[in-house]
């Protein structure tokens, strides 16, 4: 199964991912399977999730095929890599799970649609809540209001998701998504 986490910045993607891995030992971050041009965060070292590329790079891949999809976020390149999505389909007996951008989740999801299953995960919350989660984990007060202002266009998409949870009380979120996890599971 992929488990794909989607959501405006600041809604705890990263911090519901890493409780999941506490819990369930058969899931895995599809690690190294995505491209993007920004930056590395302190987090990223820890599951290096990403191949950092240069503009140049990334451009490069586009113009080769290298991405199953791709995506200007904020400023930054973020593709798929198509091997990422081999490796889901070609190991059905462990649980992958990544974030994605709207766009891409849905593009993914109809892809897979008759080869695993896929769990879509839209997380949300209010936006001043997201705006001191962004200040406290390090934005500018300016770059948090670019990252916010995204949020519109991003929450247009959310009714096409599994699930849409207000990411407010971590423990009620991971329990909604493993008990969702579980259900599907089981048919």
């Amino acid at each position: 199964m992929l488990i794909v986490f989607s959501g405006v910045s600041g809604s705890g993607k990263n911090t519901v991912m890493n409780e999941l891995l506490k819990r369930r030992k058969n899931l895995f971050v599809l690690n190294l399977s995505s491209g993007t041009t920004r930056p590395p965060r302190e987090s990223d070292k820890e599951y290096n999730t990403y191949k950092y590329l240069t503009k140049e790079e990334f451009e490069k891949g586009i113009e080769e095929g290298m991405f199953f999809e791709h995506e200007l976020v904020h400023g930054y390149y973020y593709g798929i890599l198509n091997e990422a999505l081999e490796r889901v389909i070609n190991h059905q007996e462990s649980d992958f799970m990544r974030d994605i951008d709207v766009h891409g989740c849905l593009r993914i999801k109809n892809y897979l649609a008759d080869k695993c299953k896929v769990l879509t995960i839209f997380l949300d919350a209010p936006v001043d809540v997201i705006r001191e989660r962004l200040i406290n984990r390090g934005e500018t007060p300016e770059r948090a209001e670019v990252r916010i202002s995204r949020g519109d266009m991003e929450r247009e998409y959310k009714k096409y998701y599994d699930l849409q949870i207000e990411n407010l009380d971590l423990e009620k979120t991971i329990q909604i998504i493993c008990d969702y996890m579980d259900k599907l599971k089981n048919n």
